[in-house]
């Protein structure tokens, strides 16, 4: 299963320039998400060529149709919100904070260790990285919620409320990343990623996240019924789009703070609609308008600063992202038929 991920990978490789993590050491925590999956295939391309040491930090066991990819990784497994899970690691030449709860389900249940995460973990990370070392810290395009326009930039800041519904993560991710704003004053090389609405293969079946939730329902109902009408506005971003520029970014970034997102704009409704005709299955709308509460309306974030520097301007269509991801899951249902893991 894990041949799409390390096929895809290869387009990250090469476009990316990783000799400055030469006979370096490395990081990742939240391997096992989506986004430590592709960082991780996208590094092990090339480490032994450049002599890196990869270690990856999970919160849960790695499944066993994903493990091929992190073979001659070391492996911590554990709750990284836990203090003594940090006794006795070594320093690392580059870290890269991918853990947490992206999954707005997940992390309304779990606030006060949402916020952990975002905040005493990435200072318990920082001071693990050597004196020379990079670090990247995934925030979120949700820190611009509350704001009503498009092509938000990184000089903006939204403005909901402290007891918002999904305060524990926006504020965790602020607070997040004044902490790396303080780090990058004391000189450490700190850079900072607002990911927007990433996408792809490697999600799990237990993913609670729309796009996912509309793939699976395709594929095991006989309709795919939404919540609401589908009105929200999303700009989606394939998986090895965002890998590679948080890569870039990581290694190569001018800037402390950058977006990171795809051009694929889309209404939910329509989005449900293009995975609905792809598998032939019909779109259901309640009969009364429910918009859920708490979810932005709006979702779209200018890489302006990113493509202009990088010289981006080729993404992933989102037809060809939907289609991959469907395959993607196929696969993981019929394997979890089989195997059962």
């Amino acid at each position: 299963m894990v041949k799409l991920i390390e096929s895809e990978a290869q387009s990250i490789g090469n476009t990316v320039d990783f000799t400055p993590l030469k006979n370096k050491s490395v990081l990742i925590t939240g391997a096992s998400g989506i986004i430590g999956l592709y960082l991780t295939a996208a590094l092990k391309l090339i480490y032994k060529e450049l002599n890196i040491n990869i270690t990856v930090w999970t919160n849960s066991k790695i499944p066993t149709y994903l493990q091929p990819i992190f073979k001659d990784c070391e492996i911590i497994c554990g709750d990284i919100t836990d203090i003594e899970k940090f006794t006795n690691l070594p320093k690392y030449d580059c870290i890269i904070h991918a853990a947490g709860y992206g999954q707005p389900l997940k992390f309304v249940r779990n606030k006060i260790k949402t916020i952990k995460i975002n905040t005493e973990a990435t200072i318990n990370l920082l001071n693990l990285l050597n004196d020379d070392g990079r670090f990247l810290f995934m925030s979120s395009s949700e820190v611009y919620n509350g704001i009503e326009q498009t092509n938000l930039d990184e000089d903006m800041m939204g403005n909901t409320n402290t007891n918002h519904f999904r305060s524990c993560y926006i504020e965790g991710k602020k607070c997040g990343e004044s902490i790396c704003h303080a780090y990058v004053e004391a000189n450490y090389n700190v850079k900072i990623a607002r990911l927007s609405l990433a996408y792809g293969p490697g999600t799990r079946l237990d993913d609670e996240r729309v796009f996912n939730t509309f793939i699976k329902k395709g594929l095991t109902e006989k309709n795919i019924m939404l919540l609401d009408h589908g009105e929200a506005i999303r700009t989606y971003c394939y998986i090895t789009d965002a890998v590679e520029m948080l890569w870039n970014i990581c290694l190569h970034g001018k800037y402390v703070v950058y977006n990171v997102g795809g051009i694929s704009r889309t209404s939910i409704y329509d989005l449900a609609a293009t995975i609905g005709k792809s598998l032939s299955k019909e779109i259901i709308l309640p009969e009364r308008q429910q918009p859920l509460f708490g979810n932005p309306k709006m979702v779209n974030v200018s890489c302006s600063r990113y493509t202009q520097e990088f010289n981006k301007h080729n993404f992933v269509h989102l037809n060809t992202g939907i289609d991959n991801t469907i395959t993607w899951y196929k696969n993981l249902l019929n394997y979890t038929t089989i195997k059962g893991d």
